[in-house]
């Protein structure tokens, strides 16, 4: 039996796709929110973490 005709078989799987694309389109909108509305400074820092020198080692 193909995949697709598991598919078939279950009831209302056409909401699937679109919950899916409203989880992505939220999570997105906020990660764009977020790197829009922070201070440049902080995100200068952010961005020199994984090629900091001065940091201590565990």
């Amino acid at each position: 039996m193909k995949f697709i005709n598991y598919l078939k078989t279950i009831q209302d799987v056409s909401i699937y796709p679109m919950i899916s694309l409203i989880l992505f389109s939220v999570f997105f909108l906020a990660a764009a929110w977020i790197a829009f509305k922070s201070d440049k400074k902080t995100m200068d820092a952010i961005s020199h973490y994984p090629i900091d020198n001065d940091a201590p080692e565990k």
